[in-house]
């Protein structure tokens, strides 16, 4: 049995993973620290676990052999590396960081301690994702010119994000370092690391961080990426657009059905769009990581997808800062 310590409930998933943990059978929940003491105690007591006022002295219990990591993106690198360095594997939100210099500096000594690290990147596993891959590798879209992913929701315009999403200090970014990492990753798995990115950003609610975003990421061979996010947007659907010259595909949460169509015959190259059956998802993120530690394997797909993501994130805020196009570093 794997023990496993929460370090902060700061992220509003960070219930969801002490959940994951508590459901999957070969995890155990054992000690909560917070950078928040009230909240930690509060979460702590909740869930029937010691709480720890220094992150030191939980990792320091022999009762802890991993921790999953939802603390404030700016104490990442210094909670990741704290909790690396104490040998102990991790499992964490994205972004890891906001900088590929922070993400690299961790990485450096999750390897130099032989810990096990994976990060929540859940829509590269889900069905429709696997589906969609499949339709390209097939060449039913031929060469692709455009990939447009979209996740939105009214968590700023509603009111009911936490005031500390909104913290630029805390967070480093809006809704696009938020929500915006998954259309991110999306659109890099399908159409891979761009030359260019240049991003553009919305303060519709009057807010310290953007809560209107949208990217876009520029190819040497000419094809487009659009990443949108955004924390204003009433009945926006999470969706996911693939075109080719040969054809187009799509995803929704409106019907959740991959639709295709490819370049008919005849004079008028007419296709009707047809359903595609979407396979089953992977095994989660969390799942996967469980799965690592016990093989003594190590996530590398997972962990090149978490590094490009936050290389792409630094290039867009970049962008914005520098009000161009920023190349890809």
């Amino acid at each position: 049995m794997i023990r496993v310590a929460m370090a902060s409930f700061w992220h509003v998933h960070a219930r969801d993973y002490a959940k994951q943990v508590s459901e999957h059978p070969d995890t155990v929940l054992t000690a909560v620290w917070d950078e928040d003491a009230e909240r930690g105690k509060r979460e702590a007591e909740r869930l029937g676990v010691p709480f720890y006022p220094k992150l030191e002295e939980m990792l320091a219990d022999g009762s802890v052999d991993a921790v999953v990591v939802d603390a404030p993106t700016n104490l990442h690198r210094t909670v990741l590396t704290t909790v690396a360095e104490a040998k102990k594997h991790i499992f964490t939100e994205k972004v890891v960081t906001a900088t590929q210099e922070d993400y690299d500096a961790v990485i450096e000594v999750v390897r130099a301690n032989n810990v096990v690290l994976a990060v929540s990147l859940p829509r590269l596993y889900h069905g429709y994702t696997l589906t969609l891959q499949d339709v390209v590798r097939q060449g039913h879209l031929g060469t692709l010119t455009q990939v447009r992913t979209r996740l939105s929701h009214n968590g700023a315009s509603a009111g009911w994000l936490p005031e500390r999403f909104f913290n630029l200090e805390q967070c480093q970014g809006g809704a696009l370092i938020d929500l915006g990492a998954h259309p991110m990753y999306l659109t890099r798995l399908f159409l891979g690391m761009p030359m260019r990115v240049s991003a553009h950003f919305g303060y519709v609610t009057g807010k310290p961080v953007e809560d209107n975003a949208v990217v876009v990421f520029e190819y040497e061979s000419g094809a487009l990426g659009l990443v949108e996010a955004g924390f204003v947007t009433e009945a926006s659907l999470f969706s996911v657009e693939l075109h080719g010259t040969k054809g187009s595909a799509l995803y929704s949460d409106r019907d959740r059905t991959v639709w295709l169509k490819e370049a008919g015959s005849g004079p008028d190259h007419r296709s009707e769009w047809t359903a595609v059956g979407i396979g089953p998802d992977q095994p989660t993120a969390y799942a996967q990581w469980v799965a690592h530690i016990q093989q003594g394997t190590r996530a590398e797909d997972n962990l090149n997808a978490a590094r490009d993501l936050t290389r792409l994130m630094e290039a867009a805020y970049a962008s914005v800062t520098r009000k161009q196009p920023v190349v890809v570093q």
